[in-house]
């Protein structure tokens, strides 16, 4: 008959499906998105007192965010040897999450040193004059 299949045969097709799954440890997956969070934050907060420091403003500033979260994608990609599908079930992960939290702590620490480098350039104008 068309609808009947043999046992057997459906055995070794379910166990090669098997097989061809990919699995994860539940706690290794988080320890590295713990491991991403930390990273981005991290180079949030770097960046943020860079580009404070070096007075970027406006799309200046969100520009340089870009770029360092870029860079810290690399960064990140690099240190799985490429091998993304080995420690992330997607790219998505190593990519994209813990972005916007990132944001808030770049422009937390961007406008503090920004503010800082500006007072202090009009302490000096000031202690200049007579």
């Amino acid at each position: 008959m068309a609808g009947h299949s043999d046992s057997s045969s459906s055995e070794k097709k379910s166990s090669e499906a098997m097989n061809d799954v990919p699995t994860f440890s539940t706690e290794n997956m988080q320890n590295n998105m713990k491991v991403i969070y930390y990273s981005r934050t991290f180079m949030s907060i770097i960046g943020g007192v860079i580009a404070g420091i070096l007075g970027f403003t406006g799309f200046m500033g969100f520009i340089f965010y870009f770029l360092v979260m870029a860079i810290t994608s690399i960064g990140l990609i690099a240190k799985a040897k490429f091998s993304v599908h080995l420690y992330f079930d997607s790219w998505n992960r190593i990519i994209l999450d813990g972005f916007m939290g990132g944001l808030m702590s770049f422009v937390l620490f961007w406008t503090y040193p920004f503010f800082l480098a500006v007072l202090h350039r009009h302490t000096i104008a000031l202690a200049v004059e007579p």
